[in-house]
């Protein structure tokens, strides 16, 4: 007899719901119709009270919190955080800079834990089970913000988080093109990863063994997650996208694609959710 097929279990996720509604759309279809399982709601997104709503319609679909700290609205008002906003209460939109001052402004610090905590309301307030966390742009994982989730994770009742890092050479051979940016990403969450993984480990946090869609930047399409889904390693994964009907329709194609659909099938991977873990 042949050895058994190793069992590969992959989440499905939706970053950005609730930033518009072409988004909560696009999640509601690939939701229905295709392979997608959860979804990271912004909950100072624009279109964040459809997005709940729709959840609330669809019990299967897993919602997680996505902790936004870079680009779009805060929770609070500006005076309570006058270092992370301007004065329309929006947070900045480089990356980069915005990440170098949480890190060195120790005096940022009690503002950011407060923003981040009026989002965990914001989401408890919904009556939505709290199925996963991560960040925009993968905040959550930048070490004076994981340091916060990990201080308040019982109280923030986080039982399962997302340990970013994709795999650099698995990637080469499945797509091609920007690869300034792909080494860059790969090698900073190789970096980060280790560390969080073994905090996670401390707080029983649950996490995947995998996490892709990292190093795509916009480009999760059908190509990519068809060669992707046979080359699955074993055990659980997570795929992420930014599904929409306008700006990111060819990661909303991949989702709802007919022959995804088939190659999940065909490779035996179930598909879950992180609470499934």
């Amino acid at each position: 007899m042949g050895r058994p097929e190793a069992v590969r279990r992959l989440i499905v996720n939706a970053d950005d719901f609730g930033r518009s509604r072409s988004i909560n759309q696009a999640v509601l279809r690939a939701h229905r119709e295709g392979i997608l399982t959860t979804a990271s709601l912004m909950v100072n997104g624009a279109a964040s009270d459809e997005a709940v709503e729709l959840a609330r319609q669809n019990p299967r679909l897993g919602i997680g919190l996505h902790v936004s700290l870079i680009c779009g609205t805060a929770a609070l008002k500006p005076g309570e955080i006058p270092g992370l906003v301007d004065r329309e209460g929006n947070f900045r939109d480089n990356s980069v800079a915005a990440g170098v001052r949480y890190f060195f402004r120790k005096d940022l610090r009690p503002q950011m834990e407060r923003e981040i905590q009026a989002q965990f309301e914001k989401f408890r307030a919904t009556g939505l089970k709290l199925d996963h966390v991560n960040g925009h742009l993968h905040f959550h994982m930048h070490p004076t913000v994981f340091a916060i989730l990990m201080r308040q994770a019982r109280e923030w009742a986080i039982t399962h988080f997302r340990l970013t890092r994709d795999f650099f050479w698995l990637n080469l051979r499945l797509a091609s093109g920007q690869f300034c940016y792909r080494a860059s990403h790969a090698l900073l969450f190789r970096l980060l990863a280790p560390k969080a993984r073994r905090v996670l480990r401390q707080f029983n946090i649950k996490h995947t063994s995998a996490v892709f869609g990292l190093l795509q930047n916009a480009r999760v399409d059908e190509n990519y997650v068809a060669r992707l889904i046979p080359q699955l390693p074993p055990g659980d994964s997570e795929l992420y996208s930014h599904p929409s009907l306008d700006e990111f329709k060819n990661e909303f194609d991949a989702l709802i694609s007919r022959r995804v659909r088939s190659l999940v099938q065909e490779h035996n991977v179930t598909l879950i959710r992180y609470q499934d873990l």
